[in-house]
């Protein structure tokens, strides 16, 4: 299915005409995406292709430079600072660098926003946090601090913190990116079984080609500043598309070029005037 096809009420988040620049760098360009309720939608794509920025956008953290972001039928970027903030409950968010609060334990850094955006009492904060934990894995970690966490905890204890308001959409921004296999495996599992379990629809943001589409029901990817090819994960590999093969094959020939715009080698060495090769 297209995404200009696509049910809007099967769609939590649509997308449509988005573009976003930072200054005259164009970083997306006419984006059309849908994310479908209660599936995984992995978008994948070369570093710096604006992943990330699509997610903070979604969020409401930036604003395009043209198109709409719709969130269960509103429109995101309309909304007053205080409906947006309202709305931002119901989406939870994996940080790339996990973000947690280095001056926090793990009961602390999960109980955050549970303290911020609730008034429940401490006795029924205290029994969420232990369960979130119990879910990911890591209940007994609870007076840990940060900097005594593996690499692998610190992304689930960031999971854990990311569902403790039970959100409609969780972002996973990079989750397997410098894990080890094991750990890898269980991020994996985990993200799928939260999915079903839970009943949440999610996206997976990463450069981990094979990862994200061994989880994921729905596959964008992004180059070049716009969407390649999308479709179901399993179906992606016959992409007839140059970017994509190029991606998922990891060659250095293609469309997206290894090498930074720059002088020939010679004009470098011997200073002298030339064209960008």
């Amino acid at each position: 299915m297209s995404p200009t096809s696509a049910d809007p009420q099967d769609s939590l988040v649509r997308i449509r005409g988005l573009s976003f620049s930072y200054g005259s760098r164009t970083i997306l360009e006419n984006v059309d995406l849908d994310i479908r309720c209660g599936r995984i939608t992995a978008i994948v794509g070369p570093s710096g292709c604006g992943k990330t920025t699509l997610l903070h956008i979604i969020g409401g953290q930036l604003r395009p430079s043209a198109g709409t972001v719709e969130f269960d039928g509103t429109d995101v970027h309309r909304l007053r600072r205080a409906d947006l903030f309202e709305l931002r409950k119901r989406m939870g968010m994996q940080f790339q660098a996990q973000a947690l609060l280095s001056d926090l334990n793990v009961f602390e850094n999960i109980a955050f926003p549970l303290r911020e955006h609730t008034s429940l009492p401490e006795s029924m904060i205290h029994d969420i946090v232990v369960m979130k934990l119990h879910v990911v894995g890591l209940r007994g970690t609870e007076k840990l601090f940060p900097e005594e966490l593996s690499g692998g905890m610190a992304r689930r204890v960031a999971l854990a913190r990311a569902i403790a308001l039970d959100p409609d959409l969780v972002m996973y921004d990079e989750p397997f990116a410098g894990q080890d296999p094991i750990t890898l495996g269980v991020l994996q599992r985990l993200i799928r079984k939260l999915n079903d379990a839970l009943e949440l629809t999610s996206v997976v943001v990463s450069h981990s080609v094979e990862e994200a589409l061994a989880i994921s029901n729905d596959v964008y990817v992004i180059a070049d500043r716009r969407v390649m090819d999308h479709g179901a994960s399993e179906a992606i590999h016959g992409s007839p598309s140059e970017y994509v093969q190029q991606f998922l094959t990891g060659s250095e020939k293609g469309p997206v070029n290894f090498n930074y715009p720059a002088p020939s080698l010679e004009a470098d060495f011997l200073g002298e005037a030339s064209q960008p090769t």
